[in-house]
């Protein structure tokens, strides 16, 4: 398969989480693609509309007969044409690209997890994972927050995150206007870090999010004893052709679609913005 050229895919079902966020469910309608797919949880799909652009999305999960939900938030023209679209209509995808979350070193470990609004969806995968093979990973924590209740994606998950033997959840978002439904906190994710069980000793955390989040997230979690090695994280950027040959996602000698998007953060900290 030439990886620069998109083939089709059909939308199979639309999925709203928020107001202005939706999972498409996607399908490439040759069914002998669709077959050979194989990903891992945090790699990213290029999505296109004919005449408009092309999208990095990532893959929130992959369905038994390899649909593909990629979790849409609409924020520009490529994105808002994707939400003009009506199920059973085509667009183009080509991938997966990129590199995902470490998931064969974090065996027998427990797992940290900090997502903040959309960067939930990059990690949906892992905690699918964690889910399909519990008895391989230690104590699971999930910490999430955003804006508002009403901004978080996957609500229809929370229930069942709660009850994953041997694990924590937190939720939490900056304000909350409304009926709390979800048992959410106020504050960002790093109030939540003293409450928490994981302890450095044994544990892996993987952070994505707002890169401000995770810089902050990450800084805290130096102060509490987690070493560099043991921080991973996914970056965003403007990624235009998904194979490091365009440049537009370089960040010091590194580009974020090839060598990314997820990165340990003893590779990556010296590039990405100080506190």
């Amino acid at each position: 398969m030439n990886e620069y050229y998109p083939n089709f895919a059909i939308i199979k079902e639309i999925k709203k989480e928020t107001i202005n966020t939706n999972t498409f469910v996607l399908k490439f309608t040759d069914q002998k693609i669709a077959d050979k797919f194989s990903w891992k949880p945090g790699q990213f799909m290029m999505l296109s509309v004919l005449g408009v652009g092309e999208s990095a999305i990532s893959i929130s999960s992959v369905e038994n007969d390899n649909s593909i939900n990629a979790t849409i938030r609409n924020v520009g023209n490529v994105t808002n044409s994707i939400f003009s679209l009506k199920k059973g209509d085509s667009l183009g995808m080509r991938g997966p690209y990129g590199t995902g979350w470490p998931l064969e070193k974090i065996i027998g470990k427990d797992i940290l997890i900090v997502a903040g609004g959309m960067g939930l969806a990059p990690l949906y995968g892992v905690i699918n994972h964690v889910i399909r093979n519990r008895t391989e990973y230690g104590h699971l924590e999930i910490i999430y927050g955003a804006r508002t209740p009403e901004n978080m994606v996957f609500k229809d998950e929370f229930s069942k995150w709660k009850r994953i033997k041997n694990s924590t959840f937190f939720l939490t978002a900056d304000e909350i206007t409304r009926e709390n439904p979800f048992e959410c906190r106020t504050g960002l994710v790093t109030s939540c870090f003293p409450m928490m069980k994981t302890h450095h000793r044994n544990a892996i955390a993987l952070l994505c999010g707002p890169e401000i989040m995770m810089r902050f997230a990450a800084k805290c979690l130096e102060t509490i004893g987690f070493a560099d090695k043991k921080i991973y994280l996914s970056l965003e950027r403007r990624m235009k052709c998904g194979i490091g040959k365009c440049g537009h996602c370089q960040i010091g000698l590194k580009y974020v679609c090839k060598d990314g998007p997820v990165f340990n953060y003893d590779d990556i900290k010296p590039f990405i913005r100080p506190l």
